[in-house]
């Protein structure tokens, strides 16, 4: 049976489709030597789109005709996601999605189902964190690209429900290479406690280290975005103290032995960190959580028919994986709200459970 993934493994996305492909591979991998699926082995069909969304919409056109996939694990943003969405709807085959849009499931279509938290749950935990720490007057520095726009849009919409407001609203686009100007309207605007910076890529690390040039000593929360290992590695030690929402994946030899979450996330991390010689990231784990939802569902819907498929996926109740407990339903194509981050701080160059978030 084929499966099929469009991954942005190059390209300015690559550092989350990198470990997405390898993390796929490696799954399929093991997943062969152990008998594979229903008792076929499985082929994985993966393509690379370099983050380009009319690559990614012909190569999801070559899953569909070409190469016959059963279903699709892929999308490593959510521009390329969009742009795939109408090849796998019309063609009526299963799509997991692998980015963060919270467009890509809302509203709710027929085949299209994805593992990352939205964005607007991620602004919904940092809320929850800044509303316990007596946080209401805030300044928002987003990246234009589709991530950063998106979850300034949710984090906008949902603020008020938390007592906050934005009294600065900042941007910078994706090749920027200093924030410096937007910041220092940030630092002398009265009033102000604490900075958000939706974004992911090189950008966020930019802001955080003119951040620290400038001396700021607002507590700076960044996104989701940018849970991984190579964002502490660009930000360096400006990163010190910074605050984000993200999976238990990052704090895997943190949780307690009783968190159910705790021995898929070691299994994951050991044998990604073994396999790889590389440190494991969030983004990996969205691409583990994907192929693994659909074996599950393969095996429960004992059928490679796309539409049983569709079915057993939809029908996910209590599926543990390393992003968060996943229980899906017609009206919910992702199954994760607030409970499934964990607020992590940095400190010592490392993730740490963050002090006194609720």
């Amino acid at each position: 049976m084929k499966i099929g993934a469009v991954l942005s493994a190059t390209g300015p996305a690559a550092f989350l489709g990198d470990p997405e492909a390898r993390t796929l591979k490696l799954y399929v991998e093991t997943l062969n030597k152990e008998g594979g699926l229903l008792g076929r082995p499985v082929e994985l069909v993966l393509y690379d789109d370099g983050g380009d969304a009319n690559k990614a919409r012909t190569f999801a056109t070559r899953l569909v005709e070409d190469d016959e996939v059963v279903a699709m694990v892929g999308g490593t943003a959510t521009g390329t996601t969009m742009a795939m969405i109408p090849v796998f709807e019309d063609a009526g085959i299963p799509f997991i999605s692998l980015a963060g849009g919270i467009e890509i499931i809302d509203p709710v279509r027929a085949f299209v189902f994805k593992t990352p938290h939205t964005d607007k749950t991620a602004c919904q935990k940092i809320f929850q964190d800044m509303k316990a720490r007596g946080i209401a007057k805030i300044a928002l520095i987003s990246g234009t690209d589709g991530f950063g726009k998106s979850m300034r849009g949710q984090c906008l919409a949902v603020m008020g429900e938390f007592g906050i407001s934005a009294l600065v609203d900042e941007s910078y686009g994706p090749t920027d290479a200093d924030m410096t100007p937007q910041l220092n309207k940030i630092k002398n605007t009265e009033g102000v406690q604490a900075v958000l910076n939706p974004g992911f890529g090189q950008g966020p690390a930019i802001v955080t280290r003119n951040y620290a040039q400038l001396g700021i000593q607002l507590p700076l929360y960044q996104s989701h975005g940018v849970a991984s290992k190579s964002f502490i590695e660009l930000a360096g030690p400006a990163a010190e103290g910074v605050r984000l929402p993200a999976p238990a994946l990052l704090v895997a030899g943190k949780l307690a032995d009783a968190d159910p979450q705790k021995a898929i996330v070691t299994k994951y991390k050991m044998a990604y960190e073994a396999a790889t010689g590389q440190p494991v990231s969030t983004f990996g784990g969205y691409a583990f959580d994907g192929i693994e939802l659909l074996a599950d569902a393969i095996r429960r819907a004992d059928s490679t028919e796309p539409a049983k498929i569709r079915d057993a996926i939809e029908q996910t109740s209590g599926h543990v994986g390393v992003t968060g407990i996943y229980t899906m339903s017609a009206g919910d194509h992702l199954g994760l709200g607030t409970e499934s981050f964990h607020m992590l701080e940095i400190r010592g160059g490392d993730w740490v459970p963050a002090p006194g978030a609720p």
